[in-house]
Parts: C-alpha cells; structure tokens; sequence
C-alpha cells in the first residue's frame, strides 16, 4: 500500500454546521480538533507505506482513530462504526458527513505497520506535544511513578498443562506444514493424548502418576525433535518447533537416553522461563504473596496542583523486570522529550542509592521516596549499634565503632555487573574483649561492615534521615495520586489485561491507553471539572471536628 496526500487540513463545513448544531455545548472529540487541531500529519508515518501501490487509509486519521477508540474503550468494529456514523468523531477527523469510512481490519493493519516501522511512540508522544503547545504542560515541577501488574491474554497453565499444550501446539503446527512426514512418526497413542485442548483433558491425581505422565509427554516430545532434526531439519524455522525445543530444554533434562521432568528447583529463573506456548514473551512475576503470567507496566504523570495530571511516559516490561531498572530508563526517555521532572515522586521499589545519585548528577531530578530501611540484626532489632552508630573517615579510611576501636581494614570491592561497596573489619582480638560484644556482632572474628561508596552512602543515610521528617512527609502525600491514574486505567480502559500477543502489541496497547486517558483529562481541563477528591463515606463523614 502507498500513502497518498489527503489535504484534509480543515473540517468541512457542513460538518462544522451539523456538528455545532448538534452538540452546542460541545463534547470531547469536538474539543480536541478546536483545541489542538490536528494532533498528526501524515509525513510522519511516511515509512511505513511503500511508494507504489493502492493508496491507504491517511495513517494520520487512523493515529486520531486509535486515540479515540481507546479514550472510550472501544473495539476495532466500534470504532470503524464509529468513524461512519458518529458527528462528533467525523468532526475531529476533518471528514465528509456522507464519508463511509473504512474496513475494522485497517486499524489492525495500521498497529503492526507502527511496530514493525518502531514508531508506536509516535502516536503516545504526538498527544504531549500538542499539550506542550496548548500550554498544558512543561517541564520541571512534579511526576510521580508506580507500576501494576499485565496479565497475558493466554491461559494460566500449571507445568503439565503446559509442557501437555506446548507439544500440542507444535503438532498442529506440523500437521498443517508437514501432513505426511508427521502421520509417519506419530503414534497411536498421541492422537488420545494431544487431540483435545490441556485443560480440557483429566490428568491423574496422583503425584507419582503426574510425573510419569510428564516423562511421557517428554519423550513423545522428544521424538519429534529427533525427527525433525535427522529428516527434517527445515521444520525447525517453523516458530512453534522451535519454541518446543526451549521449552523442552527448560523442562527436561536427558540422562542415559531417558528424558525426566526437572525438578522445580532446578528450572530456569523467571525473567527467561516459558509460561505458555501461545506467547513466548510473557513470564511469571511475582510480588509479595501474589503471581501472575504476562508483563508489568510503569506510568509516570504529572501532579501540578495548577495544571491537568497528563500520563508523560509510559513502559511495558516482562512481569519480572524489578521496578528499579526503570528508574533510569524513564529518566532517560522523559529527557528526550523535555519532561525532566525538578522532582520525581516514587515507591521504594525505584529507590537505591546509586539512583539518588545518580539521578541528580545525570537529570537534574531529585528522587523522593521511601529509602529501604537498613538489613541488619542490629538495626531491626532495636537494640544493638548499626552501621549509623559508627563514625566513618572517608578521607583517611578508617571506621572508628562506638567502643573507640579503629578498623584495621578496608577494602573496595567492585564486582563487574555488580554493586560496588567497601568492605571494613575490625580486629578480631578488640572485639572479643569488648564489653558490649553482644550488642554489636555475633561473630568471633571481629565486627565487618560492607558500605557503599561515599556519595551513595552519604546519599543514602541523608534520605533516611530526611524521610523522618513531618515536611517530607507531607512532600511525598502527592505521590498516593498515581494509584488512582491506574484504578483509571484498570477500571475504565482494560489496563491489567493484555488484549493482544507478545510484548510489542501490549506496549503499544499501554501507550494507546495513555494517550486516551490524557485525551479524557484534557477535556476535563477544558470543561473546567475539578479533580474528584477523595470519596468520604456516610459515617466516616460524622467524625467530629477536633
């Protein structure tokens, strides 16, 4: 398909007339065009479409659609619908009234053109812009982040569900690719055990049977690798096949020709497992006492008391990524864009002290939240002398405790790919004899503390202090708002449940989300509504004044 140019630039009159005529007090697509006009142009999405070819739908009508569309939480029938017999929308799309807009299928189309072209930024970030330009947003002041939870659009599957559907799927695949070459290898007995869907089959309930039912799965699984790989080595290239051979590495280990379900102990770690075989991408995280298969996403907004709260970056991950290694990354990102915060609202989750730092030396922002309270017996216990009891000389490298004993050694460590600390002991014989022993290590060889480098430990201890105090208290209430963007998210626009396969298609889902949730808040700015404040109940309301 070839873009060709549109010149729709204006709204045609007589949808202008219809429109006003209609809604004389407007409504939210019709401010959207008054108020930033235009939000896309086709030259933007120009390398997605070939220079030849039937002329496409003007990727810059699609781009408002898709906004549109996941600003009310509609499906790509809805919003085709839509396009063709809704005034307000065929005003904000500059169209005809008797324009009979397109195919459902289109808007499919158009979010695999911006994924495979790496531009599904583009849409999320074209909102922002117009904001920036309607003086609705800026940099500096205020952001606050938090995360939740994405389930996969697949099923939940227990491991021999899933090892069961995973060699299913690869002999669907092969039966379609490969009819004759697999009724050769196959089995009587696989046609009772790979006919019906896994979770629509009775496993035994037996442990002992449960794994040996697994060993077999296993073995048959293996014959068809084997096959493949001594007759048919193309089939690999086929995505399914090639899947089943991770998976089975993943799952079985072979020891003297016989293939054996792994031990749970013994299965690779989350961030790189398997968790279905209809998304290769999704993976099981887990926080606290709850799990999940699918992904994570991050969102940062604004919170200016003065200005609407407008969702500025938002980034999907696999569910195990720790909230932590996006610390830098949404710097990064919201650097780029000119939307570096002054400062930077978070949970403990984004918090280190490299990060304090760094955050500040590199953007500029100053990190506020929550930092992890010390680990050792001494500190959570209450009465025993913790690192903050000791007096560090940095400039000289010596540790003096709170007995007056100088430490004999201090080395810096700095592991590549890890943390660099300095590592400080005490001499064994000083601390045998101290009299507050107990109180301070339980080790016959002498007190050791492990400290980060200068400036995060100073960084680190300064945070502590500070989040002691009643003003930064008060400072970080702004941050409990953002739980609140994503009950939006989740309750009105679907946004802890994947629609599509795959990590690129729920990223864009996520931004589109966003972008939607920002198109509601700034008709909530034009219409001038105020933030709802939070609910009170009937008797919590009879509390008395004190």
């Amino acid at each position: 398909m070839s873009l060709r140019a549109t010149g729709v630039d204006v709204v045609p009159v007589e949808t202008v007339r219809v429109a006003r005529a209609v809604f004389p007090q407007g409504c939210p697509a019709i401010r959207l065009r008054d108020v930033l006009g235009p939000v896309f142009v086709d030259a933007e999405f120009a390398g997605l479409f070939s220079r030849r070819g039937r002329p496409a739908v003007a990727p810059a009508l699609l781009a408002l659609v898709s906004v549109l569309q996941f600003a009310e939480g509609l499906t790509d029938r809805q919003a085709a619908q839509a396009v063709r017999a809704r005034i307000d929308w065929k005003y904000a799309l500059g169209l005809e009234l008797t324009d009979p807009g397109f195919d459902y299928s289109v808007l499919s189309e158009f979010r695999s053109r911006l994924i495979e072209g790496c531009l599904e930024d583009r849409v999320f970030d074209a909102i922002l812009e117009a904001a920036r330009g309607a003086g609705l947003l800026r940099e500096g002041g205020r952001q606050r982040t938090d995360s939740t939870h994405v389930l996969a659009v697949v099923r939940d599957l227990n491991r021999l569900q899933f090892v069961t559907e995973a060699l299913r799927a690869a002999l669907n695949v092969l039966a379609v690719a490969a009819p004759r070459w697999l009724a050769e290898i196959a089995e009587p007995e696989w046609f009772d055990r790979y006919s019906a869907r896994s979770e629509d089959t009775r496993f035994p309930s037996r442990w002992a049977a449960r794994a040996a039912h697994a060993d077999q799965v296993g073995a048959d699984g293996m014959t068809v690798l084997s096959a493949v790989a001594a007759g048919a080595p193309w089939l690999r290239q086929l995505p399914a096949v090639e899947l089943l051979r991770r998976i089975w590495v993943q799952q079985y280990h072979v020891t003297d020709g016989a293939v054996t379900w792994r031990d749970k102990k013994d299965l690779p770690p989350a961030a790189i497992r398997y968790c279905s075989p209809y998304d290769d991408q999704a993976r099981t995280g887990t926080k606290r006492d709850a799990s999940w298969n699918g992904y994570k996403v991050h969102l940062t907004e604004t919170c200016e008391p003065d200005a609407p709260h407008l969702i500025t970056h938002v980034a999907t991950t696999v569910a195990p990524i720790p909230d932590m290694e996006m610390t830098a990354a949404i710097h990064s990102r919201l650097a780029r864009l000119d939307l570096l915060p002054a400062e930077h609202l978070v949970d403990a989750g984004y918090i280190d002290a490299d990060l304090l730092t760094g955050s500040r030396e590199q953007h500029g922002v100053e990190l506020l939240g929550p930092a992890k309270a010390p680990t050792g017996w001494q500190a959570t216990a209450g009465h025993g002398f913790a690192l903050s009891d000791f007096l560090i000389d940095w400039d000289n490298e010596r540790v003096t405790c709170p007995q007056n004993t100088l430490s004999n050694s201090w080395k810096t460590d700095n592991p590549p790919g890890g943390v660099a600390v300095v590592k400080i002991r005490f001499p064994a014989a000083a601390c045998r004899v101290c009299p507050v022993h107990e109180q301070c290590t339980r080790s016959t060889t002498g007190r050791r503390l492990t400290i980060r480098h200068r400036a995060q430990h100073q960084a680190l201890q300064h945070a502590r202090a500070e989040q002691q105090t009643r003003q930064w208290q008060q400072r970080y209430q702004h941050r409990a708002g953002v739980e609140g963007t994503i009950a939006q998210g989740v309750r009105v626009h679907g946004l802890r449940r994947s629609r599509y396969r795959g990590l690129p298609k729920t990223r864009l889902q996520h931004l589109l989300t966003a972008a939607g949730i920002n198109l509601n808040r700034l008709n909530s700015c034009w219409e001038t509504t105020p933030l709802a404040p939070t609910r009170t109940s009937h008797f919590a309301a009879l509390r008395p004044v004190a």
